[in-house]
């Protein structure tokens, strides 16, 4: 069975090929369909469904995955999130990691068009945060990295779909 990942990312690409690592998995670049930066939960689960649909119809395989990071913003407080999407056949099956405060000093600039990659570069003042650690690796010191929310979520999309196989095979 091959399996899409809609992306190129580092992070995301290697988190499919660990979790789903009995198939053959490829990233593919295509489109989220969102904003850059989504700014809602909603948003950023709305891009993995279309990276996942973008993904199994782009790369012609019985497995699409969409992983999306987003931000949310509520009450003054700016949340990290991460959401993935697996989709198969008609069915769409769905995941999120844990969410995590963010520096408030980034809601303005994040509502005025700016990516978060590009506000933890300045922050850091390193390049490409979100093809290594991530905000998530920066903001706990490296104990929980990008890619590891992505390989939780990818534990929580595959153990779903085995769920539903396994029932779908005892109808």
């Amino acid at each position: 069975m091959k399996i899409i990942i809609g992306s190129l990312n580092p992070t995301k690409v290697g988190a499919v090929k660990k979790v789903f690592n009995q198939y053959k998995v490829e990233g593919l670049n295509v489109p989220s369909n969102v904003s850059n930066q989504p700014l809602t939960d909603q948003e950023t689960m709305q891009g993995a469904i279309n990276r996942a649909h973008n993904a199994r119809v782009a790369g012609e395989s019985e497995i699409g995955i969409g992983l999306e990071g987003g931000v949310i913003i509520e009450n003054d407080r700016l949340f990290l999130c991460n959401w993935g999407a697996l989709v198969y056949e008609n069915e769409v099956i769905l995941a999120s990691g844990a969410k995590i405060l963010l520096p408030s000093e980034f809601i303005n600039e994040l509502r005025n068009g700016t990516e978060l990659a590009v506000l933890m570069e300045r922050y850091t003042n390193e390049k490409d945060i979100r093809s290594k650690e991530g905000a998530v690796g920066v903001f706990t010191n490296g104990r929980i990295t990008r890619t590891e929310i992505f390989e939780h979520i990818c534990e929580l999309l595959f153990g779903q779909y085995e769920f539903k196989k396994r029932k779908e095979e005892n109808n």
